[in-house]
């Protein structure tokens, strides 16, 4: 595997980012790695940062690129701050250049695939809002959407209590139910929708304090037509638990290369 630290300009932004990338390897005598490449374009999973982190925290916390090399899986870590993946109130076009911008320029420069059964979005925490949002949003562009530990009710009053800056910020003062960042909603939008619509895994752990609005997320979903896998067991909010189940979700994607 390739892994690169990625700078470039973003025009939606207005600004210099970043994005860590790895990248499929063909190997033959790398030690203790199996590495593959399955044609010339890569399938892509976008992997997504929470709140308080970078686009480098998965590779930090986690062994992603070691998961990811058998699969022939590239890896695309965008930096979006403390944004919830959303054209912010009082901020920067995060979620324009999620949905519209990441993608173009980053196939631009590495070669990944544009078909949609090559393409997966999945996060943690803010991340894990992040990615239920860009899979129910643009189904038509993503085939598999995964969230841990995700915050998937942005509607509690929790968030509005606890980080009322941050929400402020993030929001404004207008009511998000029934709207496109509102997950809940989205979940009814992309169920009435006609055309594909992505497969969605869930996980939380019972002691993390996130656990019950991730049950509120699994109730509305299991509403509706769409596809949920869903897993929980002990865990609180915690990179142990976030390395273990990414070895799950990269087992549960449907990439094409599988036996």
């Amino acid at each position: 595997m390739a892994l690169i630290q990625c700078n470039f300009f973003s025009e939606v932004l207005g600004l210099s980012t970043s994005m860590t990338v790895i990248l499929p390897q063909q190997t033959r005598t790398q030690i203790g790695m199996n590495n593959n490449i399955f044609g010339d374009k890569h399938p892509t999973l976008y992997l997504l940062h929470g709140m308080s982190d970078d686009d480098s925290i998965w590779v930090r916390r986690t062994s992603i690129e070691r998961y990811a090399a058998e699969l022939g899986l590239a890896v695309v870590m965008p930096r979006v701050d403390l944004s919830f993946y959303t054209d912010m109130a009082h901020g920067n076009r995060y979620w324009t250049f999620l949905n519209e911008e990441l993608p173009e320029i980053a196939r631009s420069f590495f070669p990944l695939s544009d078909a949609r059964e090559d393409n997966y979005v999945a996060g943690l925490s803010m991340g894990g809002y992040g990615a239920m949002k860009l899979a129910l949003r643009r189904p038509d562009q993503y085939a598999a959407a995964a969230s841990l530990s995700g915050a998937l009710d942005m509607n509690s009053p929790r968030f509005q209590k606890d980080l009322p800056q941050i929400y402020d910020q993030i929001f404004g003062k207008q009511d998000i139910r029934g709207t496109d960042n509102d997950i809940l909603w989205l979940l009814q939008q992309c169920d009435q929708a006609v055309g594909p619509k992505p497969m969605l895994y869930q996980c939380c752990g019972t002691e993390d304090f996130l656990y019950e609005d991730n049950q509120v997320f699994r109730k509305a979903c299991a509403q509706t037509e769409l596809n949920l896998t869903y897993e929980e067991e002990p865990g609180e909010h915690e990179w142990g638990y976030w390395d273990a189940k990414i070895q799950n979700i990269l087992k549960w994607l449907p990439l094409r290369n599988k036996s």
